[in-house]
């Protein structure tokens, strides 16, 4: 008679990896609000209460996730920089790690893009200092390779070329591996290579503000706009879900149920926040398609910079916000924000010999240094930062030609 008797199963020993590499590209792809434990259970073939077995919950695992990720992404750093010959070898051989590391691994290489506001106050501090050291050993790096580069200067391509890598998380486009590679490389070279001489001179920042960041200017009088911009700044700080119809009256000198005079609701604010970056985006796009096709990527990068530096923009966040939106304007500002990128994809493509997939990899590496750049707070000290993102924006484009 057969034996029909069962060993009891047993769990992978990797099943925490497993649930943290689900969670990352689960985070990457829709946002830490939209991700909920049974959707990770779920991606990585489990139950809900078996998540808990290694995570104390979401936090936990988004904590794990960062913590662990930056891990990889340091040993990657690390053991290029081991590699035998000269710095400029060294700094060579990191960038070709880190872009097949993009390639493999698109979360990971996202994950200082990330902001720790949702974590414990003791987690957000080990994130730091997780980072702090990374940015360290990459400027290290790039002051060896480049003698006369200044440690504040390595910083700034430092970050601007994590963020070549990292703009691989907002998007889909797949090249050929090996080409995809070869373009980042590229891209990341001409990071780490741009020289900061003869930037245009800029004027006194306006008192009271960062350098690199601009005033919005509203409409005098007009208490809607004053309520728009005190949200819009609000939800840049602290993300859309933090924030109150009570925080947002506070800002802007009201009390919270004064608000509902002017916006039905903290979505509507957010909508038209959306639409008013929008417009001014397409507007500026077609004022740049009346110039020669050689100053109109230039031109585009330009009004970009300026726009993400504005006091009230929330560029940088504004795609993990999109889910709070009503189904319609998100429709309609997801085909707006194609549009306006596919602009810059086509002037690209006029002046290369890119394929579509390629020249997308490399408008959006462009527009992700901006984005990535213009939310550091030590960078925005910087009293060139505007005419350094639109140099630096330009140059990636240019290599992508």
């Amino acid at each position: 008679m057969a034996d029909t008797s069962r060993s009891p199963a047993r769990r992978p020993r990797n099943r925490k990896a497993q649930l943290a590499e689900a969670a990352a590209e689960l985070f990457r792809q829709n946002g830490y609000h939209q991700v909920s434990v049974n959707d990770i259970a779920q991606s990585a073939g489990v139950t809900g209460p078996a998540v808990y077995r290694h995570f104390r919950g979401k936090q936990d695992i988004l904590a794990h996730v960062l913590l662990s990720g930056m891990d990889t992404f340091g040993l990657v750093t690390e053991q290029a920089l081991a590699a035998a010959g000269t710095p400029a070898d060294q700094l060579a051989a990191l960038l070709r790690a880190v872009a097949a590391l993009a390639v493999d691994r698109r979360e990971i290489t996202a994950l200082w893009r990330w902001e720790g506001r949702h974590l414990a106050e003791a987690d957000r501090t080990k994130i730091r200092h997780r980072s702090t050291e990374l940015i360290s050993q990459w400027t290290i790096a790039l002051c060896d390779a480049r003698p006369t580069l200044s440690a504040a200067d390595a910083e700034l391509l430092g970050w601007a070329t994590l963020s070549v890598y990292g703009s691989v998380s907002v998007h889909h486009v797949n090249p050929s591996r090996r080409r995809f590679e070869e373009l980042l490389s590229r891209l990341a070279t001409a990071v780490t290579s741009w020289e900061s001489t003869s930037l245009p001179a800029v004027p006194d920042p306006v008192p009271g503000t960062l350098p690199g960041r601009q005033p919005q200017p509203g409409v005098a009088g007009s208490r809607r706009e004053e309520l728009l911009t005190a949200a819009l700044s609000l939800f840049r700080e602290r993300g859309y879900a933090a924030v109150s119809m009570e925080d947002i009256g506070a800002r802007a000198g009201m009390a919270g149920p004064s608000i509902y005079r002017y916006f039905p609701g903290k979505a509507a604010i957010l909508v038209a926040g959306g639409y008013r970056m929008a417009n001014r985006l397409t507007e500026d796009a077609e004022k740049a398609l009346e110039l020669p096709p050689g100053e109109a990527l230039r031109s585009l990068a330009t009004s970009y910079v300026d726009t993400v530096l504005r006091s009230d923009n929330i560029m940088a966040n504004f795609v993990n916000e999109l889910a709070n939106l009503p189904d319609r304007d998100r429709r309609e500002l997801v085909r707006l924000q194609r549009a306006y990128v596919a602009e810059w994809v086509r002037q690209l493509r006029a002046q290369s010999e890119l394929t579509e997939p390629e020249a997308k990899v490399v408008v959006h590496a462009a527009l992700t240094i901006v984005n990535d750049l213009a939310r550091t707070p030590r960078l925005l000290t910087r009293p060139q930062i505007a005419a350094e993102l639109v140099e630096l924006a330009v140059s990636v484009l240019n290599a992508g030609r």
